[in-house]
Protein backbone atom coordinates (compact mmCIF):
# COMPACT_ATOMS: atom_id res chain seq x y z
CA UNK A 1 0.00 0.00 0.00
CA UNK A 2 1.29 3.46 -0.88
CA UNK A 3 2.40 5.57 2.06
CA UNK A 4 0.22 8.70 2.11
CA UNK A 5 1.52 10.17 5.36
CA UNK A 6 2.23 13.90 5.44
CA UNK A 7 3.16 16.77 7.74
CA UNK A 8 1.51 20.13 8.27
CA UNK A 9 3.60 23.23 8.98
CA UNK A 10 1.67 25.84 11.00
CA UNK A 11 -2.05 26.53 10.72
CA UNK A 12 -2.64 30.22 10.20
CA UNK A 13 -5.95 29.70 8.43
CA UNK A 14 -9.14 28.64 10.17
CA UNK A 15 -9.86 25.00 10.90
CA UNK A 16 -12.64 25.05 8.28
CA UNK A 17 -10.30 26.43 5.61
CA UNK A 18 -7.62 23.89 6.49
CA UNK A 19 -10.04 20.97 6.33
CA UNK A 20 -11.39 22.17 2.98
CA UNK A 21 -7.84 22.33 1.61
CA UNK A 22 -7.04 18.83 2.85
CA UNK A 23 -10.19 17.50 1.19
CA UNK A 24 -9.24 19.14 -2.11
CA UNK A 25 -5.82 17.52 -1.86
CA UNK A 26 -7.41 14.16 -0.98
CA UNK A 27 -5.47 13.99 2.29
CA UNK A 28 -6.98 12.12 5.23
CA UNK A 29 -6.54 13.46 8.76
CA UNK A 30 -5.59 9.95 9.86
CA UNK A 31 -2.50 10.14 7.62
CA UNK A 32 -1.19 13.35 9.24
CA UNK A 33 1.96 12.41 11.16
CA UNK A 34 2.18 15.72 13.00
CA UNK A 35 1.97 19.50 12.90
CA UNK A 36 5.25 21.43 12.93
CA UNK A 37 4.77 24.89 14.46
CA UNK A 38 7.32 27.60 13.70
CA UNK A 39 6.24 30.11 16.37
CA UNK A 40 3.39 31.55 18.40
CA UNK A 41 2.17 34.45 16.22
CA UNK A 42 -1.51 34.25 15.36
CA UNK A 43 -1.00 34.19 11.59
CA UNK A 44 0.71 30.83 12.11
CA UNK A 45 -1.56 29.20 14.71
CA UNK A 46 -5.00 30.84 14.36
CA UNK A 47 -6.77 27.63 13.36
CA UNK A 48 -4.84 25.29 15.60
CA UNK A 49 -7.00 25.19 18.74
CA UNK A 50 -10.24 24.31 16.94
CA UNK A 51 -8.48 21.76 14.73
CA UNK A 52 -6.79 20.04 17.68
CA UNK A 53 -10.04 19.77 19.65
CA UNK A 54 -11.42 17.69 16.79
CA UNK A 55 -8.22 15.95 15.73
CA UNK A 56 -5.58 15.53 18.48
CA UNK A 57 -2.58 15.30 16.15
CA UNK A 58 0.88 15.57 17.79
CA UNK A 59 2.32 19.09 17.74
CA UNK A 60 6.05 19.76 17.41
CA UNK A 61 7.57 23.13 18.33
CA UNK A 62 10.23 24.82 20.42
CA UNK A 63 9.73 24.28 24.15
CA UNK A 64 9.05 27.99 24.74
CA UNK A 65 6.51 28.03 21.90
CA UNK A 66 4.73 25.01 23.36
CA UNK A 67 4.62 26.76 26.73
CA UNK A 68 2.91 29.79 25.19
CA UNK A 69 0.42 27.65 23.26
CA UNK A 70 -0.41 25.66 26.38
CA UNK A 71 -0.91 28.84 28.44
CA UNK A 72 -3.38 30.10 25.82
CA UNK A 73 -5.30 26.84 25.80
CA UNK A 74 -4.35 26.22 22.17
CA UNK A 75 -3.15 22.70 22.98
CA UNK A 76 -5.94 20.58 24.49
CA UNK A 77 -4.94 18.06 27.20
CA UNK A 78 -5.37 15.18 24.74
CA UNK A 79 -2.75 16.61 22.38
CA UNK A 80 0.88 15.60 22.76
CA UNK A 81 3.22 18.59 22.54
CA UNK A 82 6.76 17.56 21.65
CA UNK A 83 9.69 19.97 22.03
CA UNK A 84 12.20 20.22 19.18
CA UNK A 85 15.01 22.48 20.34
CA UNK A 86 18.68 23.06 19.66
CA UNK A 87 19.04 21.46 16.24
CA UNK A 88 17.47 18.26 17.50
CA UNK A 89 16.56 15.67 14.86
CA UNK A 90 13.71 13.25 15.43
CA UNK A 91 11.43 10.87 13.60
CA UNK A 92 7.95 12.24 12.95
CA UNK A 93 6.06 9.37 11.39
CA UNK A 94 8.18 8.29 8.43
CA UNK A 95 9.93 11.68 8.21
CA UNK A 96 13.22 12.83 9.74
CA UNK A 97 12.74 16.37 11.03
CA UNK A 98 15.34 18.84 12.28
CA UNK A 99 14.35 22.15 13.83
CA UNK A 100 16.71 25.12 13.55
CA UNK A 101 16.39 28.60 15.12
CA UNK A 102 15.49 31.62 13.00
CA UNK A 103 15.93 35.32 13.82
CA UNK A 104 12.51 36.71 14.76
CA UNK A 105 11.06 38.85 17.54
CA UNK A 106 9.66 35.80 19.34
CA UNK A 107 11.22 32.33 19.63
CA UNK A 108 10.93 30.86 16.14
CA UNK A 109 12.31 27.98 14.12
CA UNK A 110 12.46 26.54 10.65
CA UNK A 111 12.42 22.87 9.70
CA UNK A 112 14.56 20.60 7.57
CA UNK A 113 12.67 17.47 6.53
CA UNK A 114 13.91 14.23 5.00
CA UNK A 115 11.20 12.18 3.30
CA UNK A 116 10.99 8.36 3.40
CA UNK A 117 12.63 8.23 -0.05
CA UNK A 118 15.51 10.40 1.20
CA UNK A 119 14.54 13.65 -0.51
CA UNK A 120 15.27 16.81 1.44
CA UNK A 121 13.32 20.01 1.88
CA UNK A 122 13.51 22.95 4.27
CA UNK A 123 11.17 25.75 5.24
CA UNK A 124 12.37 29.03 6.74
CA UNK A 125 9.91 31.83 7.31
CA UNK A 126 9.66 34.80 9.69
CA UNK A 127 13.35 35.59 9.78
CA UNK A 128 14.94 39.00 9.58
CA UNK A 129 18.28 37.64 8.42
CA UNK A 130 19.76 34.36 7.27
CA UNK A 131 22.11 33.26 10.02
CA UNK A 132 24.85 30.66 9.40
CA UNK A 133 22.67 28.06 11.13
CA UNK A 134 19.79 28.76 8.76
CA UNK A 135 22.08 28.67 5.73
CA UNK A 136 23.54 25.32 6.81
CA UNK A 137 20.07 23.80 7.09
CA UNK A 138 18.94 25.09 3.70
CA UNK A 139 21.99 23.86 1.83
CA UNK A 140 21.80 20.52 0.09
CA UNK A 141 18.01 20.47 -0.06
CA UNK A 142 16.01 19.46 -3.11
CA UNK A 143 13.31 22.03 -2.29
CA UNK A 144 13.53 25.19 -0.18
CA UNK A 145 10.50 27.19 0.97
CA UNK A 146 11.90 30.61 1.87
CA UNK A 147 10.28 33.80 3.05
CA UNK A 148 9.94 36.68 0.59
CA UNK A 149 7.82 38.83 2.85
CA UNK A 150 8.07 42.34 1.47
CA UNK A 151 9.34 44.68 -1.20
CA UNK A 152 11.43 47.34 0.54
CA UNK A 153 10.08 50.22 -1.56
CA UNK A 154 6.47 49.14 -0.96
CA UNK A 155 7.05 48.77 2.77
CA UNK A 156 8.72 52.13 3.34
CA UNK A 157 6.26 54.00 1.12
CA UNK A 158 3.23 52.09 2.37
CA UNK A 159 0.54 52.65 5.01
CA UNK A 160 2.14 50.89 8.00
CA UNK A 161 3.13 53.05 11.01
CA UNK A 162 6.83 53.74 11.46
CA UNK A 163 7.33 51.37 14.40
CA UNK A 164 5.89 48.46 12.39
CA UNK A 165 8.00 49.26 9.33
CA UNK A 166 11.07 49.33 11.56
CA UNK A 167 10.17 45.99 13.14
CA UNK A 168 9.54 44.28 9.79
CA UNK A 169 12.80 45.53 8.27
CA UNK A 170 14.92 44.65 11.31
CA UNK A 171 17.15 41.61 11.77
CA UNK A 172 14.38 40.17 13.96
CA UNK A 173 11.61 40.87 11.48
CA UNK A 174 11.12 39.50 7.98
CA UNK A 175 13.12 38.78 4.85
CA UNK A 176 12.59 41.06 1.86
CA UNK A 177 12.54 40.07 -1.80
CA UNK A 178 16.13 41.09 -2.52
CA UNK A 179 17.54 39.19 0.45
CA UNK A 180 15.48 36.16 -0.54
CA UNK A 181 16.77 36.39 -4.12
CA UNK A 182 20.39 36.60 -2.94
CA UNK A 183 19.90 33.55 -0.73
CA UNK A 184 18.34 31.59 -3.60
CA UNK A 185 21.29 32.43 -5.83
CA UNK A 186 23.67 31.06 -3.19
CA UNK A 187 21.57 27.91 -2.74
CA UNK A 188 21.53 27.25 -6.48
CA UNK A 189 25.33 27.12 -6.37
CA UNK A 190 24.93 24.38 -3.74
CA UNK A 191 22.67 22.32 -6.00
CA UNK A 192 19.14 23.29 -4.98
CA UNK A 193 16.85 23.61 -8.01
CA UNK A 194 13.35 24.19 -6.63
CA UNK A 195 12.12 27.08 -4.51
CA UNK A 196 8.82 28.22 -3.03
CA UNK A 197 8.56 31.88 -2.05
CA UNK A 198 6.38 32.01 1.04
CA UNK A 199 4.85 34.37 3.61
CA UNK A 200 4.33 37.19 1.11
CA UNK A 201 2.81 40.32 2.63
CA UNK A 202 -0.62 41.20 1.29
CA UNK A 203 0.12 44.92 1.76
CA UNK A 204 3.80 45.24 0.90
CA UNK A 205 4.33 42.58 -1.75
CA UNK A 206 2.72 40.50 -4.47
CA UNK A 207 3.61 37.20 -6.15
CA UNK A 208 4.44 39.08 -9.35
CA UNK A 209 6.75 41.53 -7.58
CA UNK A 210 8.53 38.82 -5.60
CA UNK A 211 9.06 36.67 -8.69
CA UNK A 212 10.28 39.62 -10.75
CA UNK A 213 12.88 40.48 -8.10
CA UNK A 214 14.13 36.91 -7.89
CA UNK A 215 14.10 36.39 -11.65
CA UNK A 216 16.13 39.57 -12.25
CA UNK A 217 18.84 38.43 -9.84
CA UNK A 218 18.99 34.96 -11.38
CA UNK A 219 19.00 36.22 -14.97
CA UNK A 220 21.84 38.61 -14.17
CA UNK A 221 23.82 35.55 -13.02
CA UNK A 222 23.04 33.65 -16.23
CA UNK A 223 20.42 31.38 -14.64
CA UNK A 224 17.19 30.91 -16.57
CA UNK A 225 14.10 30.39 -14.35
CA UNK A 226 11.92 27.60 -15.70
CA UNK A 227 14.84 26.02 -17.52
CA UNK A 228 17.60 25.83 -14.92
CA UNK A 229 15.53 26.19 -11.75
CA UNK A 230 11.91 26.31 -10.61
CA UNK A 231 10.77 29.27 -8.51
CA UNK A 232 7.14 29.50 -7.43
CA UNK A 233 5.44 32.19 -5.35
CA UNK A 234 2.95 30.65 -2.94
CA UNK A 235 -0.52 32.17 -2.82
CA UNK A 236 -2.05 33.41 0.44
CA UNK A 237 -5.64 32.28 0.08
CA UNK A 238 -5.59 29.42 -2.42
CA UNK A 239 -3.87 26.08 -2.76
CA UNK A 240 -0.61 26.56 -4.63
CA UNK A 241 0.42 24.09 -7.35
CA UNK A 242 2.36 21.02 -6.26
CA UNK A 243 6.13 21.22 -6.22
CA UNK A 244 7.44 17.68 -6.53
CA UNK A 245 10.98 16.96 -5.43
Amino acid sequence: MQDRSYLLVDMGKSCRTTLAALRKLDLAISDCAGILVTHEHSDHVAGLDTFLKKYPVPVYARADTLEVLESRGTLPPAVEGIAVDGGQTMDVGHFRVTAFPTSHDVPCCGYRIITPDQHRMAIATDLGVLTPVVEDNLMGCDLVALEANYDAFSLHGGPYPYYLKKRIASDRGHLDNKACAAAILDLIQEGCKKFALCHLSQTNNSPELALTTVYNVLLAAGIQPGRDVVVQAQTRNDISPFLEF
